[in-house]
């Protein structure tokens, strides 16, 4: 219950301030998306601290890259997860994590996997979760007390990765974040007595979004596990169990469902279900029409698209406005989202940079290591001074309505989660074996549809890519990134088209398998190596 919650919080907040944590400290938890998570989020929001998540499937490095960078004060732990049926354990992650965490005081360790197990056993001097709970406990029927912090006031810290580099440390205010959230229920059409569910990880910008569903007098539903263990049909389960009335999936995920088969939406009971919301990738015409062959005309089917860097969608539902297949209905409010040409002219019915021309509450305060903020100017102010340039392709239709094209960037999205290339690149140069990289992610077909990635390498000589080095490749990349970010097929390459300053042409490369002409993805006489094109244009054909 609402009581309930709030009891709950009252104590872990109460937990936090008798281990010290001041308005400012930094509260960080590898954690899955269960109540406790929530709970210690919301204990630290009222204390003034400021939060930061990431899911135990993530590898320790790419844990340490993120946290790092914020020097947290306490850490929040699970002894491991379960997934797919398996449990991982994460006792040896936690302890690489924390060698390399020297700001951290306070170790809290909730026995996930095994409840038995000593919060000791999994790094010294840790205190249970129970513990932490009984620390400093309100006197029964008190209120909770909130700290009173200013409107830019950091509330959390996420990540969104560039090409080069660590991932950059977004931090958004409490007041943003607030008017951000306030505006979902509009949105989403949430009312009294829903059950707001979206799958998700602590890793990924959706569960900040889910989280921020009770601002309204709806109810969230958190799920922990794969969405496809012991079959696809593990949600539309949920679903029914759950009475959930707005459900949100990926894209990829849907996609997915559709070409599996086994037993349809229909043969559930879902009644309550009066939305269905998809993000993360495009959402393909052919997706449209498998969910309405499902459901009927009568539920609500939206696709959204917006950014971790602002936790919120740019486009996305509008309960108001009919659906049109492949399209997101409308701009959402208060955000001022035009298609612009690379003259800087905002086009309609033509694929264009998503550009936000105004403000808005939610972008970042700053990044952290960044005072004078120049990464953040160059992240989305570089190609048009004063503008907000996010990054996507996007069409803005002449009823008003937006077709999303995926990144016109070179950041890797998997199912919503973006994660820089040059971490994708240094797990697996880890091996001899593999001397240069270069990965996109594009739709396949060159157009809309679902994400395909795909690492090309460039192997030492006399080694050829085989079966065995591919799975080796695979398994550094979900060990060191996520498992999110292994990617769908690993070919060889004679070289890595670069310019004549060694960059990289990820972004053309991109352009080209999308069917672009080299001479219009990139300027050839820039190029150290032109011909290393040829490939990808006799690759394109395939796609």
């Amino acid at each position: 219950t609402w009581g309930e919650l709030s009891a709950c919080v009252a104590q872990a907040a109460g937990g936090l301030r008798a281990l010290g944590v001041q308005p400012g400290d930094r509260v960080v938890a590898y954690m899955p998306n269960i109540a406790e998570t929530l709970i210690a989020f919301l204990a630290s929001a009222s204390v003034g601290a400021v939060w930061s998540s990431a899911a135990p499937e993530f590898g320790a490095r790419a844990v340490i890259d993120r946290f790092a960078q914020i020097e947290p004060k306490v850490l929040l732990t699970v002894d491991g997860y379960r997934h797919g049926g398996k449990d991982f354990d994460r006792a040896a992650n936690v302890g690489a994590i924390l060698a390399e965490l020297p700001t951290v005081e306070h170790i809290v360790v909730l026995a996930y996997l095994d409840t038995s197990r000593e919060a000791g056993a999994i790094a010294r001097g840790a205190l249970a979760w129970d513990e932490l709970l009984d620390l400093d406990p309100p006197a029964p029927q008190s209120a909770a007390s909130f700290e009173q912090v200013p409107f830019d006031h950091p509330l959390w810290v996420l990540y969104s990765s560039g090409t080069t580099g660590l991932p950059k440390a977004i931090v958004q205010s409490q007041g943003g974040i607030l008017i951000e959230q306030l505006k979902k229920r509009m949105h989403l059409d949430l009312r009294a007595g829903d059950r707001m569910f979206w799958f998700t990880t602590t890793g990924w910008m959706m569960w900040n979004f889910l989280v921020g569903a009770l601002h309204s007098e709806a109810a969230i539903v958190l799920y922990d596990g794969s969405p496809a263990h012991p079959d696809l049909g593990v949600l539309w389960s949920l679903a029914e169990r759950g009475g959930i009335t707005c459900m949100g999936l990926s894209a990829g995920l849907l996609a997915s469902t559709e070409k599996a088969g086994g037993a349809p939406p229909r043969e559930y009971d879902l009644s309550a279900l009066r939305a269905i919301g998809s993000t993360g990738s495009p959402l393909a015409p052919e997706s449209f029409r498998w969910i309405y062959e499902q459901f009927g005309s009568d539920l609500w089917l939206f696709s959204t698209s917006g950014g971790t860097d602002v936790c919120t969608a740019f486009v996305g539902g509008c309960p108001l406005l009919p659906v049109y297949e492949g399209e997101l209905q409308a701009r959402m409010l208060g955000c001022a989202v035009q298609a612009w040409d690379e003259q800087g002219n905002s086009v309609t019915d033509a694929v264009g940079e998503l550009v936000i021309t105004e403000p808005m509450p939610s972008m970042p305060i700053y990044f952290v290591g960044d005072p004078g903020g120049e990464r953040l100017r160059e992240s989305y102010f570089e190609m048009f001074p004063g503008v907000w340039r996010h990054g996507d392709w996007i069409r803005i239709t002449p009823r008003g309505g937006a077709v999303i094209y995926g990144r016109s960037d070179s950041t890797i999205n998997r199912q919503g989660v973006r994660m820089g290339t040059s971490e994708i690149y240094r797990a697996a140069h880890s091996l001899e074996q593999v001397l240069d990289t270069l990965v996109v992610d594009v739709p396949k077909g060159g157009g809309e549809g679902e994400l395909w990635m795909v690492l090309f390498v460039v192997l030492a000589p006399g080694v050829t890519l085989h079966e065995e080095l591919t799975a080796q490749i695979k398994r550094r990349i979900r060990e060191d990134c996520s498992p999110r970010h292994v990617p769908n097929e690993i070919r060889q390459i004679q070289e890595v088209p670069r310019t004549l300053s060694g960059k990289v042409l990820e972004v053309p490369v991109k352009r080209i398998l999308m069917g672009a002409a080299p001479s219009e993805a990139a300027s050839i006489d820039s190029l150290a190596n032109p011909a290393s094109l040829d490939y990808f244009v006799e690759l394109a054909k395939s796609l």
